[in-house]
C-alpha cells in the first residue's frame, strides 16, 4: 500500500449506520405491553361522538329551513317545491326589513363603541400601574355576575329623564355598557402580549405615545379586535331584553322583538316564524364564516403563557 492510499483510507469516514427508526412504523416503536397511542385510536371513537353532536346541532336548523321553504299545509320532510312566500310575508307584511335595519344599526354602533372604549381602557390596564388597578379589575369581573334584568328599572328611569325612550341610542348605550367589562379585560390581555420594547423603540425614533400605539401596537391587535368586535356585534344583534323594554314603536324595534310578535296568544305561524329565524340567523352565520380564522388567533393571543 502506498503512502497516498494509506492517507486516503485514514481520512475516509466510516459509513454511518442507518437510523433505527428512520423507516420503521410508529407502532413498531411502541414498547411491548404498552397501551395504544393516541395516534392509533380507532376513527369511529372520534367520529361517532362528533356525529351525535352534529345531529343534535343541525337538526333544529334543518327543521327551521324546512318550515321556512316548505309550502303552507305541506307535511313533507323535504322542502320541495321551494317557496318564498313566508319570506315575502315577514319582510313586507311584518316589517322585517325595518327590523333588519334597526338591528344592523344597533349591532354595528355597539360593536364600534365597545371596541374603541375598551381599547383605551385595556391599554391603560396593560401599560400603567395605579393604586386602584386591582380593585378596578375586580369590579370589572364582579360586574359580570349582575344580570341585565336587574338593571332594567334604573336604566329605564335614566333614559326617560334623558328623553331617550323609543330611541335606538338607548339600546346602543345599554349594550355598550354591559359588554365593556369583559371586552376591556380581553383587550388588556392582548396588549400585554405585545412587547413593550416595540413601543420604546418607536419613542426613540420620535413617535409620541399615541402615534406609537397606532403604528406599532394596533396592527398587532387586529386578530384580537376582530374576535371581540364580532362577539360584541352578535351579542347586540341577538339581545332581546333591552330592545323590548326601551323601544315601543314598531318602526324602532329590532329583529328579536319582531320574532316575538309572530307568536300570537292563540296560534303561531310556523312558516313565518321559521323564515324570520332564517333572516335573523343569516348575518351571524356570515360573520362567523368570514372571521373564524381570526377567532382562534385572536383568543389565543390573549391567553396566559407559562
Amino acid at each position: 500500500m502506498t503512502v497516498k492510499e494509506a492517507q486516503s483510507t485514514a481520512t475516509t469516514p466510516a459509513p454511518v449506520a442507518a437510523s433505527s427508526g428512520g423507516g420503521r412504523h410508529r407502532a413498531d416503536l411502541t414498547p411491548a405491553g404498552k397501551g395504544r397511542s393516541w395516534d392509533d385510536v380507532p376513527r369511529w371513537q372520534i367520529y361517532v361522538p362528533l356525529g351525535v353532536y352534529l345531529l343534535f346541532t343541525l337538526v333544529p336548523f334543518y327543521w327551521m329551513l324546512l318550515f321556512a321553504f316548505r309550502p303552507t299545509g305541506s307535511t313533507s320532510l323535504v322542502p320541495w317545491p321551494l317557496t318564498f312566500e313566508h319570506f315575502d310575508k315577514v319582510w313586507n307584511e311584518r316589517s322585517f326589513g325595518i327590523f333588519f335595519q334597526n338591528s344592523l344599526l344597533v349591532g354595528l354602533a355597539s360593536m364600534l363603541m365597545t371596541t374603541v372604549v375598551a381599547l383605551a381602557g385595556g391599554y391603560a390596564l396593560a401599560r400603567f400601574n395605579f393604586r386602584i388597578k386591582r380593585g378596578f379589575m375586580l369590579a370589572l369581573l364582579c360586574s359580570q355576575f349582575i344580570p341585565g334584568a336587574l338593571m332594567l328599572v334604573p336604566l329605564f328611569q335614566i333614559f326617560a329623564n334623558l328623553r331617550m325612550i323609543n330611541s335606538l341610542g338607548s339600546v346602543i348605550i345599554a349594550e355598550t355598557v354591559f359588554q365593556l367589562p369583559l371586552t376591556m379585560i380581553l383587550i388588556s390581555g392582548f396588549i400585554k402580549n405585545v412587547p413593550y420594547s416595540l413601543e420604546e423603540a418607536a419613542w426613540v425614533d420620535g413617535c409620541g405615545r399615541f402615534r406609537a400605539f397606532c403604528a406599532v401596537v394596533l396592527p398587532l391587535l387586529r386578530p384580537g379586535l376582530i374576535a371581540v368586535g364580532s362577539f360584541a356585534f352578535v351579542h347586540s344583534w341577538n339581545h332581546f331584553l333591552f330592545a323590548l323594554m326601551f323601544l315601543s314603536n314598531q318602526d324602532k324595534q329590532t329583529i328579536p322583538v319582531g320574532l316575538a310578535t309572530l307568536m300570537g296568544a292563540d296560534s303561531v305561524d310556523l312558516g313565518a316564524l321559521a323564515a324570520g329565524g332564517v333572516v335573523a340567523a343569516l348575518p351571524v352565520v356570515i360573520v362567523f364564516a368570514f372571521i373564524q380564522k381570526w377567532l382562534v388567533t385572536g383568543f389565543s393571543a390573549g391567553a396566559v403563557k407559562g
